[in-house]
């Protein structure tokens, strides 16, 4: 008897709990095509040629490189052709063990170039500053190993401008993306941080830094990429920016205001996901502190990288984020429901916990203890079906609703081939991909609660987007 109750109660707890899932979803589905709206009608004049206007803040480009040889030269060029009016670029190098820093001395001729800089933040020690004889906005930080967020701190200390903007070494942003990226600064002075779209270029091309074509993946973990993407910008953080209550700004792009970033400690190197732990702590820190600020999501400001292609490099990425989320999450806690928390601390930051910290744990033995139950027969085949179906339906409504809003605003792939092909995977995602990616959320959600050691792992580039 006290088995059928226990099976009855978690039958409806997984259930609850999908039907949670989706319902935040979808509220962030309907803020963000509201908002969406409002934001293309403000920005309609800008498809007419722009200009300078002479007050663009200038900006610092800070690009951490570690064992990126293979895709460097054109992310930089790419860089190097943005449509702004003043900025600089700061690769720093991480003590690869590849041919990084000898493709950027071959392909930009950089040259030793001493100079003195405020060590405001503590970093592994620099071996040497290079600048470009070619490019007057260029320059190299050549440094010891000590990850991420470290090279960023780095680019923190050395760069000259009050605002600087983080970009992956293999990644290419759109001409366009700068402008568009630090638009929330000018319109409200009181932005601290605006993090931009990221999408996937594997299957699109790239000539010496420009993105010419926009295309497909063959790879199909790589076309189930572009769904999840679309959904995590489009209506994920798109629906969190207008309440002031977005918690992540991706590692590859975004752009802060270095003071404010200064004055919380910059990047934290004891964590794996230095990007969303920022975010957080920035929102911890000015809110507790009463101090009126604004975290903006730019959707029509685009950079293009690449997604993994082979499982075993995926997984490892996925565990690492969930990692990163965890300890972002738990090293500011005292967040969560705090009186002055707001939206950030009584709403995104409780969805965020409930559905993606320990959300992985209840998918995972959800589906394990429904299919369990069937095969023993403590669970009917109409109750089976009925939680199956839920759950693989509700997924595909998310998947679909977030390519509409993709077709109803940017319509970044022209050819309707394509956007049935991305369809067909919002679909087919569904039925063991998505399952997956709990699994391995659940991996990464395990080694955080027994403290076993982060590590980056090593991520597999094809390049094949990329030509000369």
């Amino acid at each position: 008897m006290w088995l059928e109750t226990l099976i009855s109660i978690s039958e409806w707890l997984f259930l609850l709990y999908l039907l949670g899932l989706t319902a935040g979803y979808l509220m962030l589905d309907i803020i963000a095509i509201f908002h969406l709206r409002q934001y293309l009608e403000e920005r309609v004049l800008e498809s007419l040629p722009q200009s300078y206007t002479g007050f663009e803040p200038q900006i610092s480009v800070l690009v951490p490189a570690y064992n990126e040889a293979t895709t460097i030269a054109s992310s930089i060029r790419s860089l190097l052709q943005l449509s702004y009016s003043e900025y600089e670029i700061v690769v720093v190098n991480d003590g690869s063990k590849d041919a990084t820093i000898d493709v950027l001395r071959k392909e930009f001729d950089l040259f030793p170039f001493p100079e003195a800089y405020n060590a405001q933040l503590t970093t592994a020690p620099i071996r040497a500053i290079y600048h470009s004889s070619v490019h007057a906005n260029l320059r190299v930080i050549d440094k010891d190993n000590g990850g991420k967020a470290d090279s960023l701190n780095a680019g923190i200390n050395l760069s000259v401008y009050p605002l600087f903007c983080c970009i992956d070494a293999d990644s290419i942003l759109q001409p366009d993306s700068l402008r568009r990226a630090v638009q929330p600064f000018l319109d409200d002075h009181r932005t601290v941080a605006s993090g931009g779209t990221v999408r996937i270029a594997n299957g699109c091309r790239v000539e010496n830094g420009f993105l010419t074509k926009i295309g497909l993946p063959t790879n199909l973990l790589a076309v189930f990429q572009i769904v999840e993407y679309l959904r995590a910008f489009l209506f994920g953080r798109l629906g969190w920016s207008p309440m002031n209550a977005m918690l992540i700004i991706s590692g590859a792009f975004g752009i802060f205001r270095k003071e404010s970033v200064a004055a919380v400690g910059g990047y934290r190197s004891d964590t794996i996901g230095e990007d969303m732990e920022l975010v957080v702590r920035l929102h911890r820190h000015l809110r507790l502190s009463g101090k009126s600020y604004r975290i903006t999501f730019v959707p029509d400001s685009v950079c293009w990288t690449e997604a993994p292609e082979d499982l075993r490099t995926l997984k490892n990425q996925r565990i690492r984020w969930q990692r990163g989320l965890c300890e972002s999450l738990t090293k500011n806690v005292d967040l969560l429901c705090h009186p002055k928390g707001g939206t950030i601390g009584w709403l995104a930051f409780p969805f965020m916990a409930a559905f993606e910290w320990i959300g992985p744990a209840i998918e995972v033995f959800g589906y394990c203890f429904v299919t369990a139950g069937f095969l023993l027969g403590f669970v009917s085949v109409q109750a089976w079906l009925i939680l199956l179906i839920t759950a693989i339906g509700l997924g595909v409504l998310l998947s679909v609703s977030a390519l509409l809003l993709e077709e109803m605003s940017f319509h970044m792939y022209p050819d309707q081939r394509d956007v049935l092909k991305l369809l067909l995977a919002a679909v087919l995602e569904n039925f063991g991909y998505r399952q997956l990616n709990s699994v391995w959320k659940l991996i990464g959600l395990y080694r955080w609660m027994i403290g076993k050691k982060a590590v980056w792992g090593a991520m597999t580039r094809t390049a094949s987007w990329q030509t000369r």
